[in-house]
């Protein structure tokens, strides 16, 4: 998930936290954010990071409760049979799964033919372009043919006006007149004939522009007609699928017929499914009696490395002497993180006496805080530091 999603979520929570929203409502809604819009499975670290609160045995509890009401919306219900509620339950379950997958694989088959059709139609789209290009080069060609006709005809009226100055010059030139004036001539039927194929040239280009035009205007009409035929196809393929829907459900209700005929059979495999789920109930409280002593244990072993050798009695009078504000700040920072393995969370908040106190880790040192007042002991480099500040607005309420 990227930072500014997350970003997103926690301003999301902050503003139901300052609309009197409680733990509890905060975590659900991470847990919703994190499954239905990252496709993410809600954790206890994940929900912990966005709502910035709860304890460690509160958001297990929410993220359990997220799944119970998942599970209950998403159950459906055949319609009424003589059939047990477990297995009309079960049944429901199948169909709506049945309908849902029927629905997801007709959405990714047509996803895909639009797929394809796309891309035909891209190809067609740059075909198109490329006539374009073509019909954009031969007007080109075009322009530059007139404009060779163009200097021609200037050529013709140079040579025109050559021609005119030759016979005013005719009394002084009469030796070289024919001469001059056949050859004239000659050049200026020569640059006719040029013209003349210039004009034929360029009809060319003209009906070839033409052409291609055509072409492109019967391309579009086919890749058109083409799209239009892949979106029938998938309404086709998509319509059995509803019929395969129809013969399943007449199905469940030629299975619910032959369920009334037999009674006795069914009576008999509510027993043996009620004796294998006491059963189940036994191991799954079995299993959960072992994993709590499993738990136990492993609390045990991580107090007892938190200890770190000293003493319970040596730990308890300290612990004492800084619940009572007897240590000052140059004893408690001697001490260290000496004692930490034996402080615990108080069990009310000596501001408010309502609030479950928590114990966050901060940079390098430890803070306790109340999430119902705010109250918290400012950052310590230990834990009985910490406690002992924590603590001290309690005696200060006392004095008070």
């Amino acid at each position: 998930m990227r930072d500014q999603d997350r970003q997103t979520i926690r301003e999301e929570l902050d503003h139901l936290r300052k609309n009197g929203a409680r733990r509890q409502e905060l975590s659900l809604h991470a847990c919703k954010r994190l499954f239905f819009d990252f496709e993410i499975k809600p954790s206890m670290a994940a929900v912990r990071d966005l709502t910035q609160t709860g304890s460690a045995s509160d958001i297990p509890k929410d993220i359990e409760l997220f799944w119970q009401r998942i599970r209950t919306t998403s159950k459906a219900r055949v319609g009424a049979g003589a059939i047990p509620p477990a297995l009309e339950e079960r049944a429901g379950e199948l169909l709506g799964a049945l309908f849902e997958e029927a629905l997801t694989f007709a959405g990714d088959t047509l996803q895909a033919e639009r797929a394809k059709f796309e891309a035909g139609r891209l190809v067609a789209e740059q075909a198109a372009r490329d006539a374009e290009g073509r019909r954009a080069a031969v007007e080109e060609m075009l322009q530059r043919s007139e404009a060779r006709i163009e200097a021609a005809y200037a050529r013709v009226r140079e040579l025109e006006s050559q021609l005119a100055a030759a016979s005013a010059q005719e009394a002084l030139a009469h030796g070289n007149r024919e001469v001059q004036l056949q050859r004239l001539e000659t050049e200026n039927e020569s640059l006719r004939n040029r013209v003349e194929s210039e004009q034929t040239i360029n009809s060319g280009l003209r009906d070839r522009i033409d052409g291609l035009h055509e072409e492109m205007r019967k391309s579009t009409e086919h890749y058109a007609q083409q799209i239009k035929d892949a979106v029938a196809e998938a309404e086709r393929r998509v319509k059995p699928m509803l019929v395969e829907l129809d013969s399943l459900r007449s199905m469940s209700s030629t299975w619910q017929a032959a369920q009334r005929d037999a009674g006795k059979k069914e009576f008999d495999f509510i027993q043996q499914l009620a004796t294998a789920k006491a059963r189940a109930d036994r191991l799954d409280s079995l299993l959960r009696e072992r994993s709590d002593e499993v738990d136990a244990l492993t609390r045990q072993v991580t107090a007892l490395r938190n200890q770190q050798g000293l003493d319970a009695s040596v730990a308890a009078v300290l612990f004492s002497l800084a619940e009572s504000g007897r240590l000052n700040e140059a004893e408690l920072a001697r001490l260290g993180t000496v004692a930490d393995g034996h402080v615990a969370l108080p069990a009310r908040c000596p501001n408010c006496h309502e609030g479950e106190p928590e114990l966050s880790k901060v940079d390098n040192g430890f803070e306790f805080t109340c999430p119902e007042c705010e109250y918290t002991s400012g950052t310590g480099t230990s834990k009985l530091e910490a406690y002992a500040r924590f603590m001290a607005g309690k005696h200060s309420h006392e004095q008070a």
